[in-house]
């Protein structure tokens, strides 16, 4: 009776610090309501009482929301989960359970993906609104990558003790907070935004990951999370570039950030279909919830871990040469995929824009060119789990390089049709983005898996923050400049993956041992 009623004060907690944040945003709308006759442009604007009310309510909401996410004697659970084992059979069918977990967390995925790929579109009307030169609006994707990677050191921590489907709750609830960065007059706060959403979104990602690996059959994990991980950045991006084609004519750049306001709610409500992890829930005592996501799922549990025992493939294992090898492959291809996704991609509206393209046409461009991109997921997941993992890793790393060709050549030739360079981009670093970190996990040995694929993961964001230092130190290059630097490290990566790659389909990790 005393487990129930803390856990309705909880569930009201959050309700409430929900409800706090949500009000805290709709405080702000009068203002950009107001701007309508300026084509909503605010800068330099003074904020108002209400505003100012807003920003304390969005505070204060965000740390009860967050209360009512906090489990209750969390040392003892942590003990009590180190003693649990849950994993589903080797041969367990896919049930409705799993395919709607898979559904539910695509959307949350492109929810997520399109907050920090929004940026790019913004990037336009923040240079000409605040009369600022590249340089200073470099500091708004800077700060919102560092808080990507903030987000996914924090944000493990926080799925271990609150939990996967808290943390998520979490970073939804800090989505529609940061919305009001559609009607702040101010750049510095919405550079400050911009890093509580990366924070949110980096955090997101692998707590998403390790939700759907521990509630999938070993067998289908791969492809699983291939086609989940692909879908969310597919969708994201299209999410991103068709509301901007859409909406930026009509309401400015602004209205990017507004749209953090419903889908953050959207996200919220589908966290009444995301399970809980089994493990966190036997950990708090929830006996009879953690059975009954066990029956949907078909996983067992144990309170003794199976110790891992020498197999005869022993020779198979990866040490010396070939495991650091294989690592420096694989951060290298992450670190290319961050500086063309946070560097290129992210850059390219304002650079397409310069060359005499409208926001609409550059906007429309890169969302055909991501809906293009939407059957390579299916196609990456089919090569990764039927024909080959490492040699789909490669395939990708070679299409993107092919687009960073075709990209310095529509540079030197000063004139063309960027719709194939942009395609074969976006195609191959989407089929990068959703291969390489499955590939890592199953490619090291659990010595040091978690670090190898966390260190994979921050290369990645690395990639990307090294490619907006170089705008903010006012070094400005071109897109051919860009591309052909970049096809340097693409390039090594490809050989790397080629001559350290190791073929996982199909074999037991024990084999790593």
């Amino acid at each position: 009776m005393k487990s129930t009623l803390s856990d309705r004060r909880a569930v009201w907690a959050f309700i409430a610090g929900c409800i706090a944040v949500t009000a805290g945003v709709v405080a702000h709308l009068p203002m950009f309501a107001m701007a309508r006759s300026m084509h909503y442009r605010l800068a330099g604007m003074p904020m108002d009482n209400l505003m100012l009310g807003g920003m304390v309510l969005i505070v204060v909401g965000t740390l009860v929301a967050a209360y009512g996410l906090m489990p209750r004697n969390v040392g003892a659970q942590q003990a009590a989960a180190a003693q649990i084992e849950v994993a589903a059979p080797e041969d367990a069918p896919l049930g409705p359970a799993h395919w709607g977990l898979m559904a539910v967390l695509v959307i949350a995925l492109v929810i997520d993906v399109m907050k920090p790929a929004s940026l790019g579109f913004t990037v336009p009307g923040m240079i000409s609104e605040y009369g600022v030169p590249k340089t200073t609006v470099s500091l708004v994707p800077f700060f919102a990558l560092a808080g990507t990677v903030t987000g996914s050191v924090l944000w493990g921590w926080i799925a271990d003790v609150y939990g996967r489907k808290a943390s998520i709750l979490l970073s939804a609830v800090m989505f529609v907070g940061t919305s009001i960065c559609g009607a702040m007059p101010s750049l510095a706060w919405n550079i400050a935004m911009c890093f509580m959403m990366g924070a949110a979104a980096g955090g997101m990602l692998p707590v998403t990951y390790a939700l759907l690996a521990e509630m999938m059959p070993s067998r289908h994990r791969g492809w699983s999370l291939v086609l989940v991980g692909g879908l969310g950045a597919v969708g994201g991006y299209f999410a991103a570039s068709g509301m901007s084609a859409i909406l930026q004519p009509i309401f400015g750049w602004r209205i990017l950030w507004l749209a953090n306001l419903p889908t953050g709610l959207t996200l919220v409500l589908l966290g009444a279909l995301i399970p809980e992890s089994a493990k966190f829930l036997l950990a708090r005592g929830r006996i009879a919830e953690a059975e009954a996501v066990m029956r949907r799922f078909g996983a067992t549990a144990r309170t003794a871990p199976v110790p891992i025992v020498a197999r005869a493939g022993g020779s198979q294992a990866l040490r010396g040469a070939r495991l650091y090898g294989k690592l420096a492959a694989l951060s290298i291809c992450a670190l290319s995929w961050g500086l063309i996704n946070f560097g290129l991609l992210l850059w390219l509206p304002a650079d397409l824009v310069a060359k005499g393209y409208s926001v609409g046409v550059s906007s429309r461009l890169l969302a055909e060119s991501a809906l293009i991109a939407f059957p390579t997921v299916f196609v990456a997941a089919l090569l990764y789990s039927r024909w080959s993992t490492k040699w789909a890793l490669a395939t990708m790393i070679a299409l993107t390089l092919a687009g960073l060709l075709l990209v310095l050549r529509l540079e030197l030739a000063g004139s063309g049709s960027p719709v194939l360079p942009v395609a074969l981009l976006i195609v191959g670093s989407n089929g990068i983005i959703a291969i390489v970190l499955p590939y890592a996990a199953e490619s090291f040995p659990l010595r040091v898996r978690a670090r190898a694929t966390g260190w994979v993961a921050a290369c990645t964001k690395a990639g990307g923050l090294f490619a907006q230092a170089l705008t903010i130190s006012g070094i400005t290059l071109s897109m051919g400049t860009s591309s052909l630097l970049v096809m340097v490290p693409t390039a090594l990566s490809l050989v790397l993956v080629a001559w350290f790659g190791r073929e996982t389909r199909g074999r037991d990790l024990r084999d790593l041992e």
